[in-house]
């Protein structure tokens, strides 16, 4: 008789943040699964619970601190060899009291990007993904070969308060991009901005570039992880199928859509919001959603489990 696989175990974890941006992350204790890895606090929801309210809970009992308002961040579906689980990031929006290992655990406040190198959950790994990136990703519009008009457009972004920019120029001339991104890269790191390229890998590596947006013809044709582990690896995905081939290639974070019909690409099918809201929910990963959205559809997005929007016309002042 063929064994019946385990019921998906829901878990939850509290992002708390000490207001200079560190993050609370407590190291699992010697006789736990993934013993001595480092993960943010939290705990398995019983049936007929909430999250928030399994949340409070937990962190009462690991932490010794009385938990407010939460809001949702991201939820990861993972599989482990003996067991399935879906992690429930919540932000705390406020809570009472200090924080402290109750059950011996260590305890400790980093930066996001300072957890990089930590050990920890695969599950938490994406929250770590999730925190470091903004809630709108801007793609330039497909420019001429005018490497000034190309850089204004990108000036205007930073200027715009827009911190991940990807640079799409799929038909400027090699030297003009190279040129192109060279300066665009100067006037992101300026502004503490994040700069990906469109499909060249090798150019973004050869100038040191925040990292790369693979197509998804481009995904589907890899094995294996293409991009060092300290550069952003995106990628652009439609369905369930390029879905899993971004989690086999071990991508940051992916745009999925489009969501809304587009005068772009008019005989693209819309996914609709709700199709969209189950795809993302088998990605483990941040998943920013796309086409046809204007930035007044953030909250829309961000209540289907979106990390936010992208687009290009969606940045146009």
């Amino acid at each position: 008789m063929k064994k019946s696989m385990p019921a998906t175990l829901h878990v939850v974890a509290g992002i708390l943040c000490d207001g200079k941006g560190h993050v609370l992350l407590a190291q699992r204790p010697p006789n736990a699964h993934l013993a001595g890895t480092w993960e943010f606090p939290g705990g398995k929801i019983e049936p007929g619970e909430s999250a928030q309210a399994a949340l409070q809970r937990e962190l009462r009992e690991e932490l010794g601190i009385d938990v407010g308002a939460v809001e949702p961040l991201i939820s990861i579906p993972w599989q482990y060899p003996e067991k399935s689980i879906v992690l429930h990031a919540c932000r705390v929006i406020d809570f009472r009291g200090e924080p402290h290992g109750h059950e011996r655990q260590a305890l400790r406040w980093l930066l996001p990007h300072e957890t990089v190198d930590l050990p920890m959950p695969p599950p938490d790994r994406p929250i770590v993904t999730a925190l470091r990136l903004p809630q709108h990703y801007a793609i330039t519009a497909e420019p001429g070969n005018n490497v000034a008009d190309s850089l204004a457009a990108i000036d205007h972004l930073l200027a715009s308060g827009f911190r991940l920019i990807q640079l799409r120029a799929k038909h400027m001339r090699a030297d003009r991009l190279a040129d192109l991104a060279t300066a665009a890269l100067e006037h992101t790191r300026a502004a503490g901005a994040m700069l990906l390229l469109n499909r060249d890998l090798a150019l973004a590596q050869a100038l040191g570039l925040d990292g790369v947006h693979l197509l998804s013809a481009d995904l589907m044709r890899l094995d294996a992880r293409p991009l060092q582990a300290d550069r952003w690896l995106a990628a652009s995905c439609h369905d369930e199928r390029e879905l899993a081939q971004a989690a086999k290639i071990g991508v940051d974070f992916v745009v999925l859509g489009p969501v809304l019909p587009t005068a772009s690409h008019p005989h693209a099918a819309a996914l609709g919001w709700e199709r969209f809201e189950a795809l993302r929910a088998t990605a483990p990963f941040p998943v920013y959603a796309l086409g046809g959205l204007r930035q007044g559809d953030l909250d829309q997005a961000q209540r289907a489990g979106a990390q936010g929007i992208a687009g290009i016309s969606a940045f146009r002042q």
